[in-house]
C-alpha cells in the first residue's frame, strides 16, 4: 500500500511538472502501470524514466499534452484505462 500510495504521489509530482513545463519541449505518451489499470501521461522532456519501471508504453508519441489526454480520453471510453 506505501509504494501504491508513493506511485500516486510521484505521479501527480510529475504530471504537475510537465503541465508547468514547456509543451513543446518534447512529445508525450501515455504509459500504463502494472497490475492495475492507470494510466499516466508522460512526457519526454523529463529527464528520467518513470519509477518504479512497470509500465508499459500505450500509444505512439503525441506532440502536445492536449492532444495526449485526448488519447487518454479515448483509451478510458474503450476501458483500456480507469484513471
Amino acid at each position: 500500500m506505501r509504494i501504491f500510495a508513493l506511485c500516486a504521489a510521484a505521479g501527480v509530482a510529475l504530471s504537475a511538472l510537465a503541465v508547468t513545463g514547456s509543451a513543446n519541449a518534447a512529445p508525450f505518451h501515455l504509459i500504463k502501470w502494472s497490475g492495475n489499470d492507470l494510466c499516466q501521461i508522460w512526457d519526454n522532456g523529463v529527464p528520467t524514466q518513470p519509477f518504479p519501471a512497470n509500465y508499459t508504453a500505450i500509444s505512439k508519441p503525441v506532440p502536445s499534452f492536449d492532444a495526449a489526454m485526448a488519447v487518454k480520453t479515448g483509451l478510458m471510453k474503450k476501458g483500456v484505462c480507469k484513471l
